[in-house]
């Protein structure tokens, strides 16, 4: 490669640096706003706020030690500049295509590991071509990459997983049995106590994992940190368990939340200080390893990088401009939501939607974990489990009701647990110069906390451990794909030179714009469609509005997907026939999640509003009998022309499109009934029930003439009778459901509306 082309490979790493900084953020997002967030303790707005200014402090107060990049997994001294900058370029592209795509599927990662493995397999494959052009063993290889190194990190991680959920299960546990669920009953000595330990641990954490990193501390007050940390925490501990007794007894604060805040801001601040280098590392190296070059007139295949062994200080606008690009992510980042209800849904206290399907290995550690359980509970004395129990019984108030999507995933009491146990692993780690990823420890503790504070029940625990399962196994394929992607793009840079760089970088930011756009075009038409929306209401005429923008958007979609159903069997379009399915697939899974929500609907009930549950499950059942419909003709619509069997006749497929018309008019009619609200037309609607019906009996009658004298093919006969029979069902259930609205709805009785109460501690 020609000398000029290194001004360009800088300018590119900055733009990958930028945009791995976004790509990064999303990721590791989750680290620091999953317990706030999970807990809904304080305004998302407030939570987003602090995470701001503790990114933006860490940003700042960042050392600046590019350790890992420069010197951590290989040897500089080893390789001249032409061959860092590749390792550099085959870095940060690998690193935004692998984060990208995990942020797409909402799954956490660790940007350490991906970091750590990138560096390693370009280094890798960088000695191999330089051992092969030397004539050299490749035994010689440990001469050029840091092996210790990576092996202590591999370790580390190895470790980390297991103590991070161990522990966070142990103090989850003992904290649920001393404060329970109903720790807002408890004496203000205990909040007061549980407050001076957590602030303690937050404290420290603070300043060993962020300040001192960031040698802002004086000389002296690090040694005595050093010498006297026993006294240091101790200290600490009395004199924020005595502020935590008087802000709860006389100023009357919710510590929990106070807790959570700084929880929040400590952790927000160490990712930006200790977690930059993840995202910037390479380009500063890159940068300072081509101002040491320029200003040495030796040629680049010549001018060795043990310069690279020194430390050399960050940049302080670098770092500010990093840190803004940061705050921004955060609160406009939809990949970042993503991962982050990932990490939440996994660790919620209720029931719900799961994300993840059950594997065996899955079904297999619950099915022995329950079996260790109920052992365990066997050799326990009655009295001290009866006792254990009633910390475990849920904190509940009949007259406040909350809308299921407004519920916490989890109390103020776990989210405090979480931070505070995340932040002293990952001190104690720091303390000890041990590598370790802030995302592997902050997932593990959610994951180890929700399941001592019983969150995985029998019904979802399979569900919940596959989703735990298929993280973790993310994470470690993560490293086996950025070694092994790393390597090939160095290759290829090596080989290709410019041409080969070029066409890298054009294929990277392009696969990542088409990533943008699926996220785009996916969030428009889930906003579009407006998925279905459980029922909250306490009465029949409440859920009769309620329900009426989900039964606007069933009618609306049914129409799309009978319409797309015939068009494409009059077409043999297999690829709109395709989608079809996929759209019916949709539609019945969101229905079945309303179905799933009648134990919540019903729960909200009181004595007086019994009959709105009956009306809310026939509503539900006319639904799924519609979908059912409308599944079976897309089915087999598209199992037709798939299988290239013999195209409909001309008769067949203008009858059809004639009913397609009818059943349109009748859907577009009846949507607008429900979006209007306006249920007094659905009288008008009904008139035309015995008309429609009529129709679709007459055109059966007509194919049964036709078999009998002219039609030659079974297949399509079976076909065309199967789509009038499921038309006619389709008709039945939804003149069923039209007249079901009609006799329920009373416009002189105003719906009943639930009352949203929110917590004032």
């Amino acid at each position: 490669m020609g000398e000029n082309i290194y001004v360009f490979m800088v300018v590119a790493l900055a733009i990958l640096a930028i945009t791995d900084l976004i790509v990064g953020v999303s990721n590791d997002a989750v680290n620091f706003l999953n317990s706030a967030i999970g807990s809904k303790a304080v305004p998302f707005t407030t939570i987003m706020i602090v995470a701001s200014i503790g990114i933006a402090f860490g940003a700042m107060s960042s050392s600046g030690m590019m350790e890992v990049a420069r010197k951590g997994i290989f040897n500089p001294e080893n390789f001249v500049f032409s061959e860092i900058m590749i390792i550099f370029m085959a870095v940060m592209i690998t690193d935004i295509l692998l984060l990208d795509f995990f942020n797409t599927l909402g799954m956490p990662t660790s940007t350490t590991v991906s970091i750590v493995f990138e560096l390693l397999g370009a280094a890798v494959a960088i000695a191999i071509i330089k051992i092969y052009n030397l004539d050299e063993s490749l035994t010689t290889l440990s001469n050029y990459i840091n092996t210790d190194k990576a092996t202590q990190i591999i370790l580390g991680i190895l470790l980390s997983v297991l103590i991070a959920f161990t522990v966070g299960a142990i103090v989850q546990y003992i904290s649920r049995i001393l404060i329970s669920f109903k720790f807002n009953q408890k004496p203000k000595w205990v909040s007061a106590i549980f407050g001076g330990v957590a602030i303690t641990a937050i404290i420290y954490f603070i300043i060993v994992k962020g300040l001192k990193s960031a040698s802002i501390l004086t000389p002296s007050i690090s040694e005595f940190i050093n010498t006297q940390g026993e006294l240091f925490i101790a200290a600490n501990f009395i004199v924020w368990t005595l502020i935590s007794l008087v802000l709860t007894t006389t100023l009357k604060t919710n510590i929990y939340k106070l807790i959570i805040l700084l929880g929040t801001f400590a952790l927000a601040m160490a990712f930006a200080g200790n977690d930059l280098v993840n995202f910037i590392g390479p380009l500063i190296t890159a940068l300072q390893s081509y101002q040491d070059w320029s200003a040495s007139g030796i040629l680049s295949t010549e001018y060795n990088m043990a310069g690279l062994s020194k430390a050399v200080q960050t940049p302080t606008l670098l770092l500010l401009a990093a840190g803004l690009i940061m705050v921004l992510t955060i609160w406009f980042s939809t990949k970042a939501k993503n991962v982050l209800k990932t990490s939440v849904d996994l660790s919620r206290q209720d029931e719900g939607e799961e994300r993840f399907q059950p594997n065996y290995l899955s079904r297999v550690i619950v099915k022995y974990s329950i079996k260790a359980s109920e052992a365990f509970s066997n050799i326990m004395p009655a009295v001290l489990q009866e006792k254990i129990n009633t910390q475990f019984e849920k904190a509940d108030n009949p007259k406040v009701i909350v809308k299921q999507q407004d519920k916490p995933a989890f109390d103020m009491v776990r989210a405090a647990v979480n931070l505070m146990v995340a932040s002293v692993l990952i001190s104690i780690a720091t303390s000890m110069k041990l590598p370790l990823s802030t995302t592997y420890v902050t997932f593990m503790v959610a994951m180890g906390s929700s399941l001592a504070d019983r969150a995985w029940g029998v019904e979802s625990a399979v569900y919940r451990v596959a989703g735990v399962l298929n993280v973790i196994g993310g994470w470690f394929f993560t490293a086996i794909v950025a070694f092994l992607a790393a390597a090939v793009i160095a290759c290829c840079i090596h080989f290709g030179g410019s041409i080969g760089l070029v066409i890298l970088l054009i294929l990277a930011f392009f696969l990542i714009y088409k990533n943008y756009q699926k996220q785009s075009k996916k969030s428009k038409e889930i906003k579009a469609e407006n998925s279905l929306r459980k029922s909250e209401s306490s009465s029949v005429q409440g859920v009769i509005e309620e329900s009426a923008s989900n039964i606007a958007q069933v009618l609306k979609r049914s129409n799309k997907i009978y319409t797309n159903s015939i068009n494409g069997l009059a077409k043999q379009d297999v690829t709109l026939l395709k989608k079809n399915k996929k759209g019916v697939v949709k539609l019945s899974h969101e229905i079945d999640e309303l179905k799933d929500h009648i134990f919540y609907f019903i729960k909200n009930l009181d004595e007086a509003s019994v009959g709105a549950s009956n009306f809310y499950i026939n509503i539900l059942e006319y639904l799924q009998d519609l979908v059912q419909s409308l599944e079976y003709i897309s089915k087999i619509t598209h199992k037709h022309i798939n299988n290239n069997h013999k195209k409909l006749k001309y008769n067949q497929i203008k009858e059809l499109k004639e009913f397609d018309i009818v059943l349109d008019e009748l859907f577009t009619k009846t949507n607008k009934v429900f979006e209007n609200k306006s249920f007094e037309g659905i009288g008008a609607i009904l008139k035309d029930k015995q008309k429609v019906l009529n129709l679709v009996t007459d055109k059966i009658q007509e194919q049964v003439k036709r078999t009998r004298t002219e039609e030659s093919s079974p297949k399509n006969t079976a076909l065309y009778f199967s789509l009038l029979s499921e038309t006619k069902d389709l008709v039945i259930t939804t003149f069923n459901l039209l007249e079901l609205y009609f006799n329920k709805h009373d416009s002189t009785v105003e719906p009943a509306k639930i009352e949203i109460t929110e917590d004032k501690e």
